[in-house]
């Protein structure tokens, strides 16, 4: 299985470890990337996990951080769409594909 990072995802997931770098700590950013990894992984393996929301796209929590990955199953594996922080706006990168 393989994974895609939408660019916008990227800077998604950039910012949050931006903000968990400066405001908290080093080993607090890079929790939030090994949860990244772990959740991703996760979903590669298991593409209907999530919870189902609109135009084929599915949810999934992290865990530990208020954060959710947007991310659509494909052929090959998943489509990460988006790095949602729980207190976003529910719209927040919908017109993402």
């Amino acid at each position: 299985m393989t994974r895609v990072l939408h660019r916008l995802a990227e800077h998604d997931l950039e910012s949050a470890f931006e903000f968990y770098r400066q405001t908290g700590s080093d080993k607090v950013a890079l929790r939030l990337l090994a949860e990244f990894e772990r959740a991703v992984e996760l979903l590669e393996s298991n593409p209907g996990l999530g919870t189902p929301t609109s135009a084929n796209r599915r949810s999934y929590p992290l865990k530990k951080f208020p954060y959710s990955l947007i991310y659509k199953p494909v052929e090959a594996g998943v489509r990460i769409l988006v790095v949602r922080h729980h207190r976003q706006e529910p719209g927040y990168g919908g017109d993402r594909s």
